[in-house]
């Protein structure tokens, strides 16, 4: 099971101390377990990645396994020109692979979306 994980409102200081704990483990000969994660400072930029539409190709392309654009599109009823430009920002920040035959896929089992709640005001 390959499982990605999506935070959201993690500080760029949290997310480079795990990154710098990582780093420190690594010489020594620790094991760290392989981690597939994606932040967001914010709600508002994961929303602009995962929109509704792109959940659902996104789920679709899952129930596929890898096809073309062009085949994704059918299987949607989409067209084509959409279902291009919606796979490409989740593309880019790796939730959608193409392959060497240009073929896209899914590789994740599962997508584990994790929300950082602000701390709160002292009183």
């Amino acid at each position: 099971m390959t499982i990605l994980k999506v935070t959201v409102g993690q500080s760029i200081d949290a997310a480079f101390k795990q990154a710098r704990s990582v780093a420190k483990a690594l010489p020594r000969g620790e094991r760290v377990g392989a981690r597939q994660r994606v932040g967001f400072e914010d709600m508002g930029q994961m929303l602009a990645v995962f929109t509704p539409q792109r959940w659902t190709l996104i789920a679709g392309l899952r129930a596929a396994g890898p096809v073309t654009i062009a085949e994704l599109a059918r299987r949607l009823d989409r067209n084509y020109k959409n279902v291009y430009t919606d796979v490409a920002l989740p593309s880019e920040w790796w939730v959608v692979e193409r392959g060497e035959d240009g073929r896209i896929a899914v590789p994740w089992s599962e997508i584990v979306v994790d929300l950082k709640l602000p701390d709160q005001a002292a009183a």
